[in-house]
Parts: C-alpha cells; structure tokens; sequence
C-alpha cells in the first residue's frame, strides 16, 4: 500500500464527521499527496508530507492514545496538522559542486511559496474548518503542534503554555510531531543539508 492510500484508508475508518469527505476531495486538488514536508529538513522528497502525517499519526496512537481518548480527534489531528503545506512548496533547482568530480551539477531543492500567508498552526485549522468544524481541543491542538518552534512562542507569547496545561491534546500531538520528524524521518529528505 502506498502512502496516499494508507492515508485515506486511515482516514474514512476514523473520521465520520460531517464535511470530512469534502475536505479530502478539495485535498485531491492540491499537492498535498505529492509534496514535500520540509524545504530540506525531513521528508524532503515527494511524497513526503503525506509520509510525515502518516509517521505522526502513528507515533501519536502508539506512544499517547489511552483508553478514553477519541480516535476521531487523534486522527483528524495527526493527519491534517500540517494541512497549511498544501500548495506550499515550489520545486527549483540549484547549482551544486560535486565533490568527488569538481563539476557544477543542477540539483533539485524545495522553496516555499506561500500563496496564503495566514501561520502555520492557524492555517491548517482554518482550512480544515471551511469543510469540517473541530472540537476546541482539536483546533488548539493542530494550532500549538509546533511548540516552541512556532513564531508566536519564540516571540514571547504565553498563549503555547496555556493551551498545553488546558488540552493535553495539544502536548501529544506536539511531541508525536516531534517524534516523527526527528526519530522516524531521521534521513528521510532528498535534499542535502547544508
């Protein structure tokens, strides 16, 4: 099974709520299947920010799901956190020494183009809620997943450290996010690091 299948198989087993179908139509209509999940960090690859959703959805139901929590909530977090993605990256190309012949090679590398500069966390929750509406908890979740990378949070803002005493939501998606990108995703980009 391929990434994009196990995405949606996971997602019409888990989420039934009104609008979810829609959503995943308007995503077919976007890159979001193809895209990369990062400019150069992990998953820099195609496919690779329906990999990364994947790689949090399972870190987040292995590590954090406990008996009473909502499998509905953990799937629509974990697979649609980084929904703002969609659409996001442009792929270009660069010049690149090859070390081993001293020849200039063209090599592909990933840029953003953000059409619709709206944040990061914030994004996402406003896109899915043109099609599906989210629990608070979900919304504060998906908008804090970044944690202190998050430019409200490393501006100063204190709004992070309340959502996470609030929604204990919002600290396991955090720290699935974290799990996927730097243990599951270790070497996982196409692009090298500088």
């Amino acid at each position: 099974m391929d990434y994009k299948e196990e995405f949606i198989e996971i997602f019409r087993q888990n989420i039934s709520r009104p609008g979810s179908e829609k959503l995943l139509e308007w995503m077919e209509t976007t890159d979001f299947f193809r895209a990369p999940a990062s400019t150069r960090f992990h998953c820099a690859c195609e496919y690779g920010l329906v990999r990364h959703s994947l790689n949090v959805y399972h870190s987040l139901v292995d590590m954090f799901f406990e008996e009473g929590d909502n499998l509905e909530s953990f799937t629509i977090c974990a697979l649609l956190h980084d929904l703002c993605k969609a659409n996001y990256y442009k792929t270009g190309t660069r010049n690149v020494k090859n070390e081993e012949t001293g020849q200039w090679e063209k090599v592909p590398f990933f840029q953003v183009e953000d059409a619709f500069p709206y944040g990061h966390g914030e994004k996402s929750v406003f896109l899915i809620e043109r099609f599906m509406r989210l629990k608070t908890a979900e919304a504060v979740a998906i908008r804090w997943h970044m944690g202190g990378f998050d430019d409200a949070a490393r501006g100063g803002s204190f709004a992070i450290s309340q959502a996470y005493d609030a929604y204990p939501l919002a600290v396991k998606l955090h720290m699935a996010d974290l799990a996927a990108t730097y243990l599951r995703e270790k070497g996982t980009s196409d692009i090298p690091r500088k």
